[in-house]
């Protein structure tokens, strides 16, 4: 039995190791999707450094809202 597991295990494989792909299409391909990738992760940054000075913002306004209340009591 071990034999034959071992006769199995280093026999050669009937499934070919590697496919036929086209490698420069697949680099094509890969390139696209980081382009996608840095683009939308500039969209992204941009868009939370606008949230980040809304929050600012409105951080202030509170604040003057609030220090105005104090005084005016």
């Amino acid at each position: 039995m071990i034999r034959k597991f071992i006769g199995w295990f280093f026999s050669p494989s009937k499934v070919p190791i590697v496919e036929e792909v086209d490698v420069y299409s697949k680099l094509i391909e890969l390139q696209e999707r980081i382009e996608a990738l840095e683009a939308e992760n500039v969209e992204t940054t941009n868009t939370l450094y606008e949230l980040m000075e809304t929050d600012r913002a409105i951080e202030m306004k509170i604040d003057i809202l609030a220090e105005e209340k104090l005084f005016d009591k």
